[in-house]
């Protein structure tokens, strides 16, 4: 039950106040994020693990999530005006019509969501885990979570509408709809498949943390891009960064020596890059710069804690 309460919790405080969307002093918001992120990332873990799958799963069901919360439940997705800035302005240059958005926005959308909200928290939790393949809901807890996720989701997307007066097309949702079961019907396939292993060594955890780092901070380095330089360039550059980095993860992971400290470097070092993230976002989102401060020191702080209590915690269990 422990995990599970950790997990629900840390989603959206890494998905939401690690990133610098929401502010600590807003404590509150906590409970309104958490049904959603929280319940999503443990129902996509707990399905994973009790159906016998792993990892291959979990991705393209964060996808999956991902594409559901930025779509239906609060339609960021296509709204152009969301959260008062001209969203329509900046995605301009990818905007694909027969979608209603653009192509860099899915890829935000798809970076921030299956990365950060979902497979981070689920990975750092169960390093803490002696058996991470076990489930953490009994046979009444899990139909509780997905009624809480629900319940939560169909609250914000409430909210988002009565406050934005926004709603997609039936068009809009329904390629998002079909995009997500394609996911999750992705992920139950993947799932099952057995994986080769290869020769070679997988690399000390330290440099898979280094390298997760780079990537990923390379993903946010855009935003620092002149503007000259073209949208449509940068999109491609994502899909090649995101290629090759599935492609190294995935020749790594069939290497011998690969094990729970490996996958907590991983996302330890994705952790750290919201670290240094959030401290510009925040200020885009018009946080005081007193708090965006404190908030970041704190949260670095928290984030060197956690991950080497989660370190010992797999150094541990590999003795």
């Amino acid at each position: 039950m422990i995990p599970a309460v950790a997990l629900f919790f840390l989603a959206p405080l890494v998905g939401e106040y690690l990133l610098g969307n929401t502010p600590v002093t807003d404590v509150g918001s906590l409970f309104l994020f958490a049904p959603m992120y929280g319940g999503g990332a443990l129902l996509i873990r707990e399905v994973a693990r009790r159906t016998g799958r792993g990892w291959a799963a979990i991705v393209p069901f964060a996808a999956a999530y991902a594409l559901l919360e930025e779509g239906p439940i609060d339609m960021m997705l296509w709204n152009p005006a969301y959260g008062g800035v001209d969203i329509g302005a900046v995605y301009a240059e990818t905007y694909v019509p027969a979608l209603g958005t653009s192509v860099q926005m899915l890829q935000d959308v798809l970076t921030m969501h299956t990365v950060w909200s979902i497979c981070v928290p689920i990975a750092i939790v169960e390093a803490f885990c002696r058996d991470r393949t076990q489930p953490w809901l009994g046979k009444v807890g899990l139909p509780v979570v997905a009624a809480v996720f629900v319940a939560g989701s169909a609250a914000l997307c409430a909210m988002q509408i009565s406050s934005t007066g926004f709603v997609a097309s039936a068009g809009q949702l329904g390629w998002a709809f079909a995009a997500v079961a394609g996911l999750v019907v992705l992920g139950f396939w993947l799932g099952r498949r057995s994986v080769p292993a290869r020769d070679g060594v997988a690399p000390a955890p330290a440099v898979v943390g280094v390298a997760a780092f780079g990537a990923t901070s390379l993903v946010w380095c855009r935003e620092f891009l002149p503007e000259e330089v073209s949208q449509r360039v940068v999109a491609v550059g994502w899909c090649l960064l995101v290629a090759a980095a599935v492609a190294l993860v995935f020749r790594w992971c069939r290497s011998a020596g690969w094990g729970a400290r490996h996958r907590l470097a991983l996302a330890g070092g994705a952790l750290v890059t919201y670290v240094w993230v959030g401290w510009f976002h925040a200020r885009d989102m018009d946080i005081p710069r007193t708090t965006a401060l404190l908030s970041t020191i704190g949260f670095a702080i928290a984030v060197a804690v956690l991950l080497t209590a989660a370190f010992k915690r797999a150094s541990a269990d590999r003795l």
